[in-house]
């Protein structure tokens, strides 16, 4: 792959990455229209939702025999881990948004993206320049006041953290295509759904007994909303550092702040913006550094392009 491929490479997984974060961002939205309804059960039927929607998928583009290498012992193992760390996530989240703790889900995708980084350091050997140091210094001290502010610990943002982290790094490690290892994982979710959407329903406060129509609409649409961005994840994951991709993830967490704080009135003391305020610092380090960087190599690139076409003979 020449630098013309590889900037192009990392361009699109960039865009597709930052695309993600976005609909993750907002997705908080959604969930919270289905917030009186127990989070295990809306875990349950949206994986079975999600494997609706990536069968239909599958079946689509003619993909079910690129499944077929899952069947490896080694290769299962890392994508079961993977749905395991996923339903971790999925219910952290879930649970966090429909019990009015928006801001905690912050705190955890604020955690998220230091994990990311230094696993792409010190696992992945990614180098890591000054700013990215300084950024997750900055990222570390937020932690700090952010959990004294809680005055507990914040077991639903480590959660997050801890399982996204982990999630981001094995996709590193699982050779599918983005799609393939999504239907992959939630297939192997599909029976422990059934089993709590079937408990599930003895109570008379289960969705079948208690949504409307319209959540019932909301609810089926849950596959779509899970699936996209997931898919859109891996294929960032695939073509872009982690060094990289990390900073990014930001976008979630400053949306779940805002929407925590101003549409859904979370309390944010004092503390609280301290915290925050100084992620955004090693954000705005990290920024000012990319684009430095960028020019930097622009600017280098448009050199040797000048240097080889002195070099070649007039015609």
């Amino acid at each position: 792959m020449n630098q013309a491929e590889h900037d192009a490479h990392l361009r699109s997984g960039v865009i597709v990455g930052v695309t993600a974060y976005l609909f993750w961002g907002f997705a908080t939205l959604y969930w919270h229209e289905l917030d009186h309804f127990d989070a295990f059960e809306l875990i349950g039927y949206r994986i079975l939702f999600s494997a609706v929607t990536v069968a239909i998928a599958i079946t689509v583009t003619r993909r079910w025999r690129h499944l077929l290498p899952v069947l490896r012992p080694r290769l299962l193992g890392r994508v079961a881990l993977a749905a395991v760390l996923l339903t971790v996530n999925w219910t952290s989240y879930v649970y966090a948004v429909v019990n009015d703790r928006v801001l905690e889900t912050a705190l955890g995708y604020f955690i998220a993206p230091v994990g990311t980084m230094l696993v792409g350091a010190f696992v992945l050997h990614e180098r890591l320049r000054r700013a990215q140091w300084w950024a997750i210094g900055f990222a570390v001290a937020a932690i700090v006041v952010l959990t004294a502010s809680y005055g507990r610990v914040p077991y639903l943002a480590l959660a997050i953290a801890v399982s996204w982290t982990a999630y981001g790094y094995l996709k590193k490690r699982v050779p599918l295509d983005p799609l393939d290892g999504m239907a992959a994982e939630v297939f192997l979710l599909v029976v422990p759904a059934a089993i709590v959407v079937a408990v599930a329903a003895h109570s008379s406060a289960s969705i079948p007994n208690i949504a409307s129509t319209g959540e019932l609409v909301l609810l089926s649409l849950s596959g779509l909303v899970t699936i996209v961005p997931l898919t859109m994840f891996a294929f960032a994951a695939h073509r872009v550092p982690l060094t990289v991709l990390g900073p990014i993830q930001y976008t979630v967490p400053t949306i779940n702040l805002l929407l925590g704080w101003l549409l859904y009135h979370e309390p944010l003391p004092p503390s609280r913006v301290v915290g925050f305020a100084l992620v955004w610092v090693g954000l705005a380090i990290i920024t000012v550094d990319s684009v430095r960087r960028a020019r930097a190599h622009r600017f280098d690139a448009a050199d040797r392009l000048a240097l080889e076409l002195q070099s070649e003979p007039a015609i």
